[in-house]
């Protein structure tokens, strides 16, 4: 099967998974339930809006002459606390920092995101032909997560207790902004497995991003999604950990990480689209296991087999793990032939216990 990009799924993807928000929301201590609940109610309606908006069509986008040029094109907006988008105007392409450190973290993570799929994989913006990049900062009140909701950013500040502003950490805008390039290529189905590919795609180009702005190998990395996101209180490293899922955070109140390291401890559950973000670290793991392996910056070796299978036409929407797998071991074959990278990845699907091979 090949995917069909034409078809978008009508996905709305946040950063903190439902499951986070929904113990916070059980909290006794209304200062954690009353932002969680209410971010809860907003990213529901936020997804009915997303799924309308696939019905009846988003408004087109004309690629403005930067896009012909090569060069990003971005706007950041302020919601000022309310839920209206996009805002109002801060920030243009071009524009000198202000006053606001969220609106220039904003707008230097869409910047960073353009400049490793431009430079490294050569696609111009997250459609491939110059998309602007339109982000808000300062959604409604004490807003828990942040979201790509299939035409832009949507950033909250937190609610100061459990979460941080989100534009803190770098990956998490090129988390977000990678959905949008998995809906312009493979499209994959936001449950199940599918889903958990999704995710994991994210996080994977998320991490790249981080490490590509901070100068970094493979060796450097922490393989932290979110690291600087969550606030003091809470005894944790980050929301996932791609070198060792399931040990990002353990916490009294958002519990313990419950991502799974390999096949064996696959999580199947009704709940958060059938797993997507806690079954993701399964297929995170083994991104950073062939990474480790060929050292190096990863953005190059292993980034370029990961692009090549999201951007090739070969994986299928409702794509499986085993499927991705078998992607990567092809493309690991025709891009360097039968030596380190083939090894690499073999290797990492074997420990993560997902079958790449027909043998």
């Amino acid at each position: 099967m090949t995917a069909n990009p034409a078809g978008f799924e009508p996905v709305f993807c946040t950063i903190v998974p439902p499951h986070v928000l929904d113990t916070l929301a059980q909290s006794q201590d209304p200062s954690l339930a009353a932002p969680a609940r209410r971010t809860l109610q907003r990213d529901a309606f936020e997804r009915t809006q997303r799924r309308l908006t696939t019905v009846v069509g988003a408004p087109s986008v004309a690629a403005p002459k930067e896009a012909a040029e090569g060069k990003p094109h971005r706007t950041i907006h302020d919601a000022k606390h309310r839920t209206e988008l996009p805002g109002r105007k801060v920030r243009g392409e071009g524009d000198k920092p202000g006053k606001d450190a969220t609106v220039n973290r904003a707008y230097a993570g869409l910047g960073a995101t353009f400049e490793l799929y431009q430079k490294s994989y050569d696609r111009n913006s997250i459609d491939g032909s110059g998309l602007p990049l339109t982000a808000t900062v300062h959604y409604s009140e004490e807003y828990n997560n942040a979201f790509w909701n299939g035409e832009q950013m949507v950033f909250g500040d937190g609610d100061g207790e459990i979460f941080l502003d989100f534009t803190i950490p770098v990956d998490v805008i090129g988390h977000e902004l990678t959905h949008g390039v998995t809906q312009y290529t493979a499209n994959l189905t936001y449950f199940g497995q599918p889903g958990a590919l999704n995710e994991s795609l994210s996080d994977v180009f998320g991490s790249m991003i981080k490490q590509y702005t901070l100068g970094q190998t493979s060796a450097d990395a922490d393989w932290l999604i979110g690291a600087g996101l969550l606030a003091p209180r809470v005894t944790g490293k980050a929301l996932r950990s791609m070198k060792e899922p399931g040990t990002a955070y353990d916490d009294d109140v958002l519990g313990k990480d419950p991502q799974p390291a390999d096949m064996d401890h696959f999580v199947r559950t009704g709940r958060d689209n059938g797993g997507v973000h806690i079954n993701s670290g399964i297929p995170n793991r083994a991104f950073y296991l062939v990474a480790d392996a060929l050292g190096g910056h990863s953005w190059e070796r292993a980034g370029e087999i990961w692009y090549a299978v999201l951007t090739g036409g070969e994986l299928a929407q409702d794509a499986s793990f085993a499927d991705f797998a078998k992607l990567t071991v092809a493309a690991a074959r025709t891009k360097y032939g039968d030596g380190d990278e083939l090894k690499a990845v073999i290797d990492a699907w074997s420990t993560v216990k997902v079958p790449a091979t027909d043998g």
